[in-house]
């Protein structure tokens, strides 16, 4: 836990650039060797994949507004142990037995070494914020406090979705901002007062990051339905678990009485075959054009995103790797 990471002290443009700086970063974290059962899944879990959008976020925020990578560093460590400490917890309370297309921790090793070995991810998340230079610490330990709580918040909404038979749009919103926003706005907000950026600027990258994960989660949801198998995601996962989503809410808002009672009890009718299930929610998604109202509100996120950095004290220069990291993560060439 003593790296000082000065070596990777330079100017890092690109996202993918950036990204290359983490990975060497991470590859050089040391944990104990034992307990084996501990410290295993902790590396199990970091070394599977992903794309590190957190991390990325905050590097490539802090060197937009002339910050220091190599001091960042160990910030960007700790939002990402603390993103796959969720993970792992999730996992838990879903009973998820894959993560990331290979056993999750929880269906390798246990829920009880899930459980501790996720805790172990959270204290060693603190660890690598004390490192930060201690004019930014206190500030800092405040945003990844409020993040991490936020987080947890939007956890318990979506668990409370879960015996709620009608949830309002607002509260899907408010929930998925919590939940999946929350790492990205936090992320940023980190990345940019490391960097002494002015208070102004800071409320700005927040909303920046707050609305392009509003737009990642909502496109999330519609890919779960109307994705392509051939990218590596399962279509209609969330239709079998009967999960609220952005799709279920709208279509709820919308239906009659006769369709909302066909999209509530559909993925527990015991009569018909997993695609069955799925092709008769999708249809009602169809019928109900409740795919066009999400990517709507998918464009207008995103486009709000895009133009919240066009209002920031940077030149376009230093603008350009946060519109190249909103259309990378969005999947989109312009």
């Amino acid at each position: 836990m003593d790296h000082n990471f000065k070596n990777v002290e330079i100017m890092a443009r690109t996202n993918k650039e950036i990204l290359d700086l983490f990975e060497a970063a991470l590859a050089q974290m040391q944990l104990p060797e034992e307990p084996e059962r501990l410290y295993n899944p902790i590396i199990y879990s970091m070394s599977g994949g992903g794309k590190r959008l957190r991390p990325v976020l905050l590097l490539t925020v802090n060197e937009a507004f002339g910050g220091d990578i190599a001091e960042a560093m160990h910030a960007a460590l700790a939002v990402e142990i603390f993103h796959n400490f969720t993970l792992l917890h999730d996992d838990i309370m879903d009973n998820a037995d894959v993560r990331r297309g290979k056993p999750s921790v929880y269906a390798k090793w246990g829920g009880n070494v899930a459980l501790l070995s996720g805790d172990a991810m959270l204290i060693t998340a603190y660890k690598h914020l004390a490192h930060v230079a201690p004019e930014s610490l206190p500030r800092v330990m405040q945003l990844f406090g409020d993040m991490a709580l936020e987080v947890c918040e939007g956890q318990q909404y979506d668990m409370d979705f879960e015996s709620v038979e009608r949830v309002s749009v607002v509260d899907y919103m408010l929930m998925i901002e919590r939940k999946t926003s929350a790492l990205l706005s936090g992320a940023a907000t980190i990345g940019a007062t490391m960097a002494g950026a002015s208070d102004d600027d800071i409320k700005k990258i927040y909303r920046f990051a707050t609305e392009l994960g509003l737009a990642f989660q909502l496109q999330d949801d519609v890919l779960d339905s109307y994705g392509d198998e051939a990218l590596g995601k399962k279509i209609g996962g969330d239709i079998l678990e009967g999960k609220q989503t952005f799709l279920m809410v709208q279509a709820m808002s919308r239906a009659s009485d006769a369709q909302r009672e066909v999209l509530r009890t559909t993925h527990r009718n015991a009569e018909l075959s997993d695609e069955q299930k799925i092709a008769t929610i999708k249809a009602l998604y169809d019928e109900l054009e409740v795919k066009h109202v999400a990517e709507q509100q998918i464009e207008l996120r995103f486009d709000r995103a895009l133009s919240v950095l066009e209002t920031l004290s940077l030149e376009a220069e230093s603008r350009e790797p946060l519109v190249e990291f909103a259309r990378n993560l969005m999947g989109r060439k312009k």
